[in-house]
């Protein structure tokens, strides 16, 4: 029996650190934070959330900086660009995390450690 438990609380680890990672395609960085913060004892989720939590803060100064570009009209295209990205790159990682697997994104800015 304790094999069933431990398998279902991995189970819910894996949805947690998958959550983490899709809610930043709705949330940006506020859902990662929110589960970063509160599951800090359970360690896959506390990784893969710190690890979403990066990208979003990544994907944020994007869009910050094609905000910024959009005023000479380099930004009309980049900001749809860094939203595929986002998109992206979080399916893959929520894929990935509901596995079990550890995922790092191809590009962040890793600033929370």
């Amino acid at each position: 029996m304790p094999e069933t438990t431990q398998k279902t609380e991995s189970n819910d680890q894996n949805q947690m650190a998958m959550i983490a990672h899709l809610l930043g395609i709705v949330s940006l960085f506020v859902g990662s934070l929110i589960i970063y913060a509160t599951m800090k004892e359970k360690p896959f989720v506390y990784e893969q959330s710190k690890e979403a939590l990066n990208f979003q803060i990544t994907i944020l100064i994007a869009y910050i900086a094609a905000f910024m570009l959009s005023l000479i009209g380099i930004g009309i295209f980049l900001t749809p660009l860094v939203w595929v990205a986002n998109v992206v790159f979080c399916i893959i990682a929520g894929m990935a995390a509901n596995k079990g697997e550890k995922y790092r994104y191809p590009f962040a800015i890793r600033l929370i450690n």
